[in-house]
């Protein structure tokens, strides 16, 4: 158990795959260190060696969480809060993030948050205004929001974004419906204009 010990590093997340080498009873040391409090377990198999500040334990990052539990580091996290940075008129609060990955799907809860994991083809490394747009404009369906006001709004502040980065993104990461209203409000700006 000792071995083990000396590989757990505080403000780290493990998969129980990752500590095994260390231990020849993994289950058993891992529930002995849960127990002491050197481990807090956060889900089947994923474990936080807990940091300490003056405020008292502090958890684990949505990203290092998210990278242990997918074995993988290329996701992208997502919160439909973000969509009210917009300007756009959205005012709901939403107590969900979403994970776009190449691995999972589904709803799975990691230290008690929900996290709602969607299997996308491709996806930025980070969030950019243009990009929230697109991204705001294929989840219409899910929002508890006037979808006609936010398609009327982004068409009346189309200008406070970067036309041809709004174009790329659609390109790459919109839905059918999301290219159409793009390409349409585009259109009519550029005829305005004219």
């Amino acid at each position: 158990m000792e071995r083990l010990k000396q590989h757990i590093k505080p403000g780290e997340v493990y998969r129980r795959s990752d500590l095994e080498y260390y231990s020849s009873a993994v289950d058993r040391h891992l529930n002995r260190l849960t127990h002491d409090g050197s481990l807090m377990k956060l889900s089947p198999g994923l474990y936080y060696a807990p940091k300490k500040s003056k405020f008292g334990v502090v958890p684990p990052s949505d990203k290092s969480l998210v990278e242990r539990f997918l074995k993988d580091s290329s996701f992208l996290l997502v919160s439909p809060n973000a969509y009210n940075s917009l300007g756009l008129g959205l005012t709901q609060l939403y107590n969900t993030t979403w994970v776009y990955n190449h691995k999972r799907r589904g709803e799975f809860v990691l230290n008690g948050r929900s996290l709602v994991f969607k299997l996308k083809s491709g996806f930025p490394l980070k969030l950019s205004s243009e990009f929230l747009v697109i991204d705001l404009l294929n989840n219409l369906d899910e929002l508890a929001e006037d979808k006609d006001q936010i398609i009327n709004n982004f068409k009346n502040s189309f200008d406070r974004f970067d036309a041809l980065e709004l174009v790329k993104m659609a390109a790459q990461y919109g839905s059918g419906k999301t290219k159409k209203t793009v390409k349409s409000v585009l259109k009519k700006t550029h005829l305005s204009r004219a």
